[in-house]
């Protein structure tokens, strides 16, 4: 049985960034307690100095369902009415399928970066904006 000991590859690896983001989508949700307090607050106020906290560029409860909405999708599954359909001409026989899946791979690795620190950032801003920071 193969183990992995470096902790430098596990912190990078794919199942730690989905872990990663879906516990702070459920911090998030968790301290939540009034969605409804998010609207009209921009998620983005000081976020310049932040890498990624900026991603979305609207309100805090619409980033609040589509974070959601997202860590749904990724636990349950998406609907196959819900997939997108592939156009044939995009993908021929001769295309490197591990080149694909590495570029696949790094490309979802650092948006559930961003998904994570975004959620990280919106948990902290309702935190502040209902004085429950401690």
């Amino acid at each position: 049985m193969m183990q992995i000991c470096d902790s430098s590859n596990q912190k990078n690896s794919l199942f730690t960034a989905m872990t990663r983001f879906i516990g702070a989508v459920n911090n998030m949700d968790q301290t939540v307690m009034v969605p409804s307090l998010l609207r009209d607050v921009l998620l983005d106020d000081g976020a310049e100095s932040k890498p990624g906290s900026s991603f979305f560029h609207h309100d805090m409860y619409s980033s609040y369902v589509l974070l959601k909405s997202i860590r749904n999708h990724m636990e349950w599954g998406v609907l196959q009415g819900d997939q997108r359909r592939r156009d044939k001409d995009d993908v021929t026989e001769d295309d490197d399928l591990e080149k694909q899946f590495h570029f696949h791979l790094n490309g979802l690795h650092t948006v559930l970066s961003k998904l994570t620190l975004t959620a990280d950032t919106l948990t902290n801003r309702y935190k502040e904006e209902v004085d429950c920071r401690k």
